[in-house]
């Protein structure tokens, strides 16, 4: 978390260096185009939240990435790309922004079968079972059944038993690791399921069977729509300074949000959301998705960021142009996705994830964010299951990665 927190202050610094760049947030996300240059920081509980890359300050660890007004250094024509960006959405949105996507049933608790109030350390729960587990992992309390460990476990029986209680807990596949990382503020865990059996048999019943048969070819679609690579093209007359660092990233952030957003209208089910919650996802994850795409490029490396395919920075460069702390925040996230050897159809399903679970208090239909979310998220679980069946928490470390 700390490491990531470092990311998120290294960020503000690269784009407050950048001319006066951070908006706040706008009183609504109808406003139109205009909303679209707002900083979307989100406010929402555990409840609510997503997967995204943690970084200090925010419910899931992240500064919701500063917007680029056009102002100051490499960004005379953010705005403008903004905008028009903008545009392009809406040229593709149905004419009355409707939702395309029916709303599924209601979550219920694994642990008791009260109303879920979000995924939290790996399954569907309920605030009280969530808040149970965090108490439980946190204070290393051991509990005794005083009868046959088998009490059941229901909404209005629930405080009966507390060590059946927790048993169940851990059956239905809460996760202990989650709890660990909850501690330091920003960690929460959120949109994320443990890959076993009783999470399984809870998706089939969310899921319809049919909705499973596409499901493999979702990754292929992903691996069809990633971007071509980008290149920064840093003038070859300026001498290698901070300045000139900071105006190649600008320009270079300026150039990746519009191919953000045009490969955003590629992800399966995205372009039937409301053009609204569209805007939304996009203006609270775009800045987790820039630094998801740095983190991939820079694999086959060794110490070095690949921002673009021809702007390169080992330690030393870095430091040169005060970026040095960025560096190696960023570059610990590196060694962690080298380790667990994450594969192209895997980046591609959590870069989406990225954006389908990303934290924005302005979403108009959550029933229709979250039918995305589960199907990425399902896409995942399908896509180890057939290529890592002898990993079977594999989906689990991955959707961990970046806390």
């Amino acid at each position: 978390m700390l490491l990531l927190g470092r990311m998120a202050t290294e960020e503000r610094h690269l784009s407050s260096s950048c001319g006066s760049f951070i908006k706040t947030e706008p009183s609504s996300p109808s406003s139109g185009i205009d909303a679209i240059s707002h900083h979307s920081p989100s406010g929402s509980s555990d409840a609510s939240g997503g997967y995204g890359i943690a970084m200090g300050g925010h419910p899931n660890g992240l500064d919701s990435p500063p917007m680029f007004n056009g102002t100051g250094i490499g960004g005379g024509s953010c705005r403008k790309r903004y905008d028009d960006c903008a545009s392009a959405i809406m040229e593709d949105s149905p004419t009355k922004c409707e939702y395309m996507l029916n709303a599924i049933p209601k979550r219920l608790c694994l642990v008791c079968g009260d109303i879920a109030s979000g995924y939290h350390y790996g399954v569907a729960s309920c605030e009280a079972c969530k808040a149970f587990f965090k108490r439980t992992i946190q204070g290393n309390i051991e509990y005794s059944c005083p009868a046959t460990n088998e009490c059941e476990i229901t909404k209005r029986r629930r405080k009966s038993c507390q060590a059946c209680r927790f048993m169940k807990c851990l059956k239905v596949g809460m996760l202990k690791e989650g709890v660990r990382l909850d501690r330091v503020r920003g960690g929460r865990q959120k949109y994320k399921r443990r890959l076993d059996s009783e999470s399984s048999t809870y998706l089939s019943l969310q899921i319809p069977p049919p909705a499973k048969k596409p499901l493999t070819k979702i990754v292929s679609h992903l691996l069809v729509a990633e971007p071509e690579k980008i290149y920064a093209m840093p003038d070859p007359t300026m001498p290698e300074s901070d300045i000139k660092a900071l105006t190649t990233l600008c320009d270079l952030a300026d150039r990746e949000l519009v191919v953000i957003i045009g490969w955003a209208k590629h992800i399966p089910g995205f372009s039937n959301l409301s053009l609204g919650d569209q805007m939304s996802l996009l203006q609270s994850a775009w800045m987790e998705i820039l630094i998801l795409g740095i983190v991939y490029r820079s694999l086959p490396y060794e110490d070095k960021l690949v921002y673009a395919e021809d702007y390169i920075m080992d330690e030393e460069h870095s430091r040169l142009t005060g970026l040095l702390e960025l560096y190696l925040a960023i570059l610990q996230l590196v060694r962690r996705y080298k380790k667990l050897k994450v594969e192209k159809e895997e980046f591609v399903t959590l870069k989406a994830l990225a954006l389908a679970n990303s934290d924005s208090m302005h979403i108009e239909d959550m029933d229709a964010v979250q039918k995305l979310q589960d199907l990425l998220h399902e896409a995942l679980q399908d896509y180890e299951l057939s290529q890592r069946n002898e990993e079977p928490r594999r989906a689990a470390q991955l959707l961990f990665l970046n806390k």
